[in-house]
This record gives C-alpha cells, structure tokens and sequence, in this order.
C-alpha cells in the first residue's frame, strides 16, 4: 500500500515541476509517466538490493529511456520528459543532512551523507547519459 501512495505522489510531483516549467499541457500526463516508472524502478531495486547508489542509476536509467521514447513518438523534446521525471529521484534530503551536519560540527557524518549524496548525483547523471547515448547509437543504425 506505501508503495501506491509513493508511486501516486512521485507522479503529481513530477506533473506539478513539470506545470512550473510550464510543459506542453498535452506532454504532463507522460511526463508524469515517467517519474512515476522512475520512483517504481527506484523502489523496487532499493528493496531488493540496498543499494541506493545503484536504485538511482536504474531509475535515472528508466527516465532517461522513457523520456527518450516519448519523444521520438509524441515528436517532442526529450527535456519536456526528463527533467521532470528526475525530480522524485533527486537527493534533497541527502544536501539539507549534509549541511546541518556542517553547521553542527559533526564532520564525519557530514563527509559520510555528503559523499553519499554526490554518488547518488552521480549515478542520476550517469543513468541520463547513458540513455541518451543508447539512443542516440539506435538512431545512427536506423539511418
């Protein structure tokens, strides 16, 4: 049941960054699509593996290929999918620990939550690339 409402929320937050955005009205269902399908993949492998670091790759992985797909068949830019779609995914939580952490003197924890972080933005970034790469490499086979 938490799963649902997780799935539920990450779609209306992706919608709502998307509106701010001010996407297409005919891209905000899909682009909902997308942030929905990445925090799925995100809670999914986070359960069954406990890797965050990897969870976040797959799901920025997810974005990256749907935000991808969409766009070839809706004839839109991809950005109106992705951005949005990572939004769930980014680690807000892991900078904010992070800085009180700093403002708190306590170094080792802030080192720890900070390093974490980066590698979560790390894997985001990486998952985008990668996606972006696969489909371009398709397009080149195609023509």
């Amino acid at each position: 049941m938490d799963l649902i409402k997780e799935l539920i929320f990450s779609g209306i937050s992706t919608v709502g960054i998307a509106i701010l955005f001010r996407s297409p009205k005919k891209t905000l269902f899909f682009a909902g699509l997308v942030g929905t399908a990445a925090w799925g993949v995100f809670s999914v492998t986070l359960d069954a593996w406990a890797n965050i670091v990897t969870s976040s790759f797959l799901a920025a992985l997810t974005v990256g290929i749907l935000g991808e797909y969409f766009a070839r068949h809706k004839k839109n830019p991809a950005t109106l999918y992705v951005v949005p779609g990572i939004v769930p995914l980014v680690p807000g939580a892991g900078m904010y620990y992070t800085m009180l952490f700093l403002i708190e003197n306590d170094y080792n924890a802030a080192i720890a939550k900070g390093s974490e972080t980066f590698f979560i933005a790390a894997a985001i970034s990486m998952g985008i690339i990668v996606s972006s790469s696969f489909s371009r490499s398709i397009k080149r086979i195609k023509s």
